[in-house]
């Protein structure tokens, strides 16, 4: 009985440890979106800051394709960001489900 139980234990804490592990890998991607959404922002402010030094429509071949880009940018950061935040939900709920299943983990998990 008590083989059992220390065996289910070590699963229990095991299945915990995988799931954070889950979890971090979903806040590096998280960090990864921010940055990727960080950087249409600082081109964006580095043509402002230099606007004085071009004529906005001898340019306009290299902008609209940058603004596109740009764009491309901040909707891939957004959706790097939205499926970190919507996966470390799930691993939360996931985390928390095994809390109650499991009452060694209880304790140390709040």
């Amino acid at each position: 009985m008590s083989n059992t139980t220390s065996e289910t234990d070590s699963i229990a804490i095991n299945e915990v440890q995988l799931l954070l592990a889950e979890k971090r890998t979903s806040l590096a991607v998280m960090r990864t979106g921010i940055a990727v959404l960080a950087l249409p922002l600082s081109v964006l402010s580095v043509l402002i800051a230099t606007s004085k030094y071009y004529d906005i429509l001898n340019v306009l071949h290299f902008l609209v394709p940058l603004g596109f880009l740009n764009l491309v940018l901040v909707m891939f950061g957004g959706y790097l960001i939205v499926r970190a935040i919507i996966q470390m939900r799930r691993y939360d709920r996931l985390i928390h489900a095994l809390k109650l299943k499991y009452s060694v983990i209880a304790e140390f998990i709040e």
